[in-house]
């Protein structure tokens, strides 16, 4: 596939990603993540603070995507990437043990405001709560959730360390996340 020109329109997300599926092509998905690289590195920096470790997070979520990219079914290609590139952020950060735990919440979007920042108090009392809720969780869905939005696995790869199906999986999933929001929001009030 040919860089677009300024004279002829640039492809879609889709297109390119369909394109570097059946081709392995990098230069493909380079042209995919150079149409995004603005928002992973200004995602990157919210969670770092820090120039130089976020342009860092940008090469290696490129390499990532590259091992990522053709085992999820991807809808919204940047809804996807930012997912990513959060998830990303926050695994490096868990590892350099700045933040001694993750939020589930920065996995999953339960506010519409996602780009907000909360003051540190209500920081940690949401983490709080968040862990209360988890441990509240039927097992099978505490299971899925954290393999699924914690450890970054796919449908497939939740399935085969479970021993649950593909529906099940989603089931706990959806409802995991369905309960954790109820869970939030009735002891946020």
């Amino acid at each position: 596939m040919k860089l677009a020109s300024p004279s002829t329109p640039y492809p879609d997300d889709q297109s390119l990603l369909k394109s570097y599926r059946q081709t392995g092509d990098l230069k493909v998905l380079g042209e995919l993540y150079a149409k995004h690289s603005e928002m992973v590195y200004y995602t990157c920096f919210r969670y770092f603070k820090e120039s130089e470790r976020s342009k860092d997070a940008l090469m290696q979520i490129f390499e990532e995507l590259i091992r990522k990219v053709n085992k999820q079914e991807i809808m919204d290609f940047s809804k996807w990437l930012y997912v990513v590139s959060k998830n990303h952020c926050l695994m490096a950060l868990r590892g350099n043990k700045q933040y001694s735990e993750i939020p589930v919440d920065d996995f999953v979007e339960f506010t519409a405001n996602l780009h907000q920042e909360d003051a540190y108090t209500e920081k940690e009392e949401r983490l709080s709560l968040l862990e209360r809720c988890i441990e509240k969780l039927p097992e099978k869905q505490k299971r899925s959730v954290d393999l699924f939005f914690m450890n970054e696995k796919c449908y497939k790869e939740v399935t085969e360390i479970t021993g649950f199906s593909l529906n099940e999986v989603k089931s706990y999933i959806q409802n995991g996340k369905r309960n954790l929001k109820n869970c939030m929001e009735k002891h946020a009030e």
